[in-house]
């Protein structure tokens, strides 16, 4: 982990604890546990079992349990999110709200068909629908959730060639 990694992990670190504050709770050693191997593990979408696994890494008498309670809290405070890729496993990662305006921007997902590789998919191409959705029909949108399905650029060259080599027989 390169000295600007780890400043960015502690100056997230450093907002969680502001935000686990600023809920009324106490920040325990399992919670920062928790915080700091979603951090550390961005864009991984860890099951609760990996979680575990990575913070029994960091303090192994911590319990199962333990983890899966401290996972409910945090999603329920909206620290961290709960998301289904459809691989029978709920994942979770940071929420990554806006610290100004405090709204939450969920990235998307890009899901391999072959190898199940996640990517995490940034840019933000809805706020117009949201916005004419909302202006069309009244409705207020807090939130969207995006899942786009094919083949990653490794599967799809080896897929290719693939059905390169069939064409030709």
């Amino acid at each position: 982990m390169s000295d600007n990694d780890r400043e960015f992990n502690e100056l997230k670190a450093g907002q969680l604890k502001t935000k686990l504050k600023a809920k009324g709770l106490k920040i325990t050693m399992q919670r920062l546990l928790v915080l700091r191997v979603l951090t550390e593990n961005e864009g991984e979408h860890l099951t609760a079992e990996e979680i575990y696994a990575k913070t029994c890494e960091l303090h192994p008498g911590i319990g199962l349990a333990t983890i899966y309670r401290t996972i409910q809290l945090l999603t329920q405070l909206g620290l961290v999110d709960r998301i289904n890729l459809d691989d029978g496993s709920a994942r979770f990662e940071i929420n990554d709200a806006d610290e100004k305006s405090g709204k939450h921007h969920r990235h998307h997902h890009l899901i391999c068909l072959n190898c199940r590789k996640i990517i995490p998919f940034e840019k933000d191409l809805l706020e117009e629908l949201e916005r004419n959705v909302s202006e069309t029909t009244g409705f207020q949108i807090v939130d969207h959730e995006v899942r786009l399905y094919g083949y990653c650029s490794d599967c799809a060259r080896i897929l290719g060639n693939m059905n390169d080599t069939e064409e030709m027989i």
